[in-house]
């Protein structure tokens, strides 16, 4: 016992400093200056790991993200990714069970105000797309506090593709929606460089975030969600990288900026120089990791999901992912909703998993890989040459000096007979 409080001291004492401003101010999560491929955060090498809920904590005011925080916290998770609310749901979609991105009526929250003309959406007032909604200003700001006071890092997601006709119909973008009859045309053309108008909301909608949030360290954003869907432009979504640039010009700390590149896998072609994390959804087996690390930038992977409920898919994911190099990883839980803001539905019937034992299992993980130097570390996919019976392999290295293995048996991405499949490894192995 003598010898723990001695070394507990021995690492507060000689803790690393916390970056700060000029001013004394928390700088925000960056790249980590000596290896690119992770996060730096409040002085310390970081990794970032959640198994968090389905965007929706910032834009429906039934969910408490106090709870839910406290919940990632309480697992030793240090992420989550939220909407900002210029995009939302129909109840129903996708499948999920009481659906966080689908708030009631008259609970759905915004960046801009209602006007005082009846809508047609949900029965409620047009919205004001030239005015701001001082709430959501406060409640964005108020989230991003309770966050940062539990060490949880905030990717907030500005736009989302329009998926089909009836996300459009219920969008504040859209001309039925709002009293300047901005955003007269076909969903597929909703962020494109077309249409000036809705582009100059987009943008002055941007730029409005940005300004508002500069003091916050446990922040980063994210330009589009899937933008491989839904007729989003390149050119576009430069245009918006080019707004968030403009706008920290003259900040005394600058944010870090995600764009979402594909689902599964892609190589990343001419990225915008202000771009410094490349996310990626659905990455199995993590392959991508390794086509994009050249890049010398984060490779993410921010949502997974949508191939059952079992707890060692999800698992056996993150850590592959994260072994192969990646630096964070987000599993779409949807044991959390508004009435279980603690992640304890278990009776859903969304495409995908979450639990609080998975959330226990990616805790282990975390603490696992923050027991190295990890940022000495590199993938290294030729260390172990052959396993007998077949598995999956995954290694970080530090020649000489540190190896984090990871073996699980291989898993397709939506496996048909999940227990048959594991029942008949085990049995193999059994068997050697």
């Amino acid at each position: 016992m003598t010898m723990r409080i001695l070394l507990l001291f021995s690492l507060t004492l000689f803790a690393a400093p916390i970056a700060v401003s000029a001013e004394g101010e928390r700088a925000p999560i960056s790249l980590h200056p000596e290896n690119q491929h992770y996060f730096q955060w409040r002085g310390k090498p970081t990794i970032l790991v959640t198994s968090g809920e389905h965007y929706g904590a910032l834009l429906n005011l039934d969910f408490d993200y106090v709870q839910y925080f406290d919940e990632l916290k309480a697992h030793g998770l240090n992420h989550t990714r939220v909407f900002a609310g210029t995009y939302r749901e129909n109840e129903g979609a996708f499948g999920i069970t009481e659906n966080v991105l689908a708030p009631k009526p008259g609970r759905y929250i915004s960046p801009w105000a209602r006007s005082s003309e009846p809508g047609k959406a949900h029965g409620r007032n047009r919205f004001d797309l030239m005015k701001w909604d001082p709430a959501w200003f406060e409640r964005v700001k108020d989230l991003l506090r309770q966050a940062s006071d539990r060490g949880i890092v905030v990717e907030l997601t500005l736009f989302c593709p329009m998926y089909d006709d009836q996300t459009w119909d219920i969008c504040p973008m859209n001309a039925v929606n709002n009293v300047h009859g901005i955003g007269a045309v076909p969903r597929e053309e909703a962020f494109t460089l077309k249409h000036n108008d809705l582009l100059a909301i987009q943008i002055a909608t941007t730029r409005k975030i940005v300004q508002e949030l500069e003091e916050f360290d446990n922040l980063y954003y994210e330009v589009c969600n899937e933008p491989y869907f839904g007729g989003v432009t390149m050119a576009w979504q430069h245009r918006i990288v080019d707004a968030i640039v403009n706008t920290e010009k003259d900040f005394a700390q600058r944010h870090l900026i995600s764009m979402n590149i594909a689902n599964g896998r892609s190589k990343v072609k001419e990225p915008h120089p202000a771009v410094s994390i490349f996310n990626f959804h659905y990455c199995v087996p993590p392959d991508t990791v390794a086509m994009n690390y050249g890049l010398n930038k984060v490779i993410g992977e921010n949502e997974t999901g949508f191939r059952g409920s079992a707890d060692v898919l999800y698992r056996t994911e993150a850590w592959g992912f994260l072994l192969a190099g990646g630096a964070l990883y987000n599993n779409l839980d949807y044991s959390f909703t508004a009435k279980h803001p603690t992640g304890t539905l278990r009776d859903y019937k969304s495409p995908g998993g979450g639990s609080v034992q998975l959330r226990q299992q990616l805790g282990i993980l975390k603490r696992f890989l923050s027991g190295f130097d990890f940022i000495r570390m590199k993938p290294n996919g030729s260390l172990v040459r052959a396993v007998e019976p077949k598995l999956s392999t995954y290694t970080l290295a530090q020649k000489g000096k540190a190896y984090a293995i990871y073996f699980h048996v291989p898993l397709p991405s939506k496996p048909k007979d999940l227990k048959s499949l594991l029942r008949r490894d085990i049995q193999n192995f059994g068997d050697d």
